[in-house]
């Protein structure tokens, strides 16, 4: 009996004590901090240059000035007007011609087609003409080229009318054309050829002796 009352004491005086100890307190829960985005380049993404597929008034004059010199009066403005009319050409040809007339005329020429995507390659023209025209010429030719997709299909006949008189310091222009394609021929003449004529130029890879 001594012994049951003694452990019930014991009992009773070590439960203060352990009520007061407690468990630790779960730590308060924190919200998870969100990872920070990374920074957005605002700046839109490089591209390349689009390839220039014609050429610009100054390349032109440039290419020209080879032919003609540097500072030909006249060579200038009539390019600008060119440009003004019908603006900037894909191609241009370089090259000397020859040719008579009396009544019926004929005309030889030969040079290089620079094309702004398809590059170089030889040419030859030829090409009758009929109109009140006299005389002989040799010139050198420079030769805007408009909408040549296809150098292939420069190889055709051009139709057109041509002043022969020359305009502006001995310059003159005229205009050929064959479906879409239109040729401009600059031309410096070193000689007496005068007169209005009808006629076309027929390009070909190749020198014909035939004007036909």
């Amino acid at each position: 009996m001594r012994n049951a009352l003694a452990a019930m004491l014991l009992v009773l005086a070590s439960a203060p004590a352990r009520a007061q100890t407690a468990a630790p307190a779960p730590a308060p829960a924190t919200s998870a901090t969100a990872p920070t985005p990374p920074a957005v380049d605002a700046r839109p993404a490089y591209a390349p240059p689009a390839a220039q597929t014609t050429y610009t008034e100054d390349d032109v004059l440039g290419a020209a000035e080879d032919v003609f010199g540097k500072g030909a009066q006249g060579l200038a403005e009539i390019i600008r007007k060119t440009f003004a009319k019908n603006g900037q050409p894909n191609g241009y040809i370089v090259g000397r011609e020859v040719g008579g007339a009396f009544i019926v005329g004929v005309r030889y020429g030969s040079g290089t087609l620079f094309h702004k995507v398809e590059g170089e390659q030889k040419v030859h023209w030829t090409g009758p003409s009929l109109g009140v025209d006299f005389g002989g010429d040799g010139s050198k030719t420079f030769a805007l080229v408009y909408d040549l997709f296809d150098t292939d299909d420069l190889f055709h006949r051009y139709g057109g009318a041509e002043g022969k008189a020359y305009f502006v310091g001995g310059f003159s222009a005229t205009v050929l054309q064959r479906e879409k394609v239109v040729i401009v021929p600059i031309k410096l003449g070193v000689g007496l050829r005068l007169g209005v004529n009808v006629g076309y130029m027929k390009f070909s890879k190749k020198g014909q002796v035939s004007p036909f």
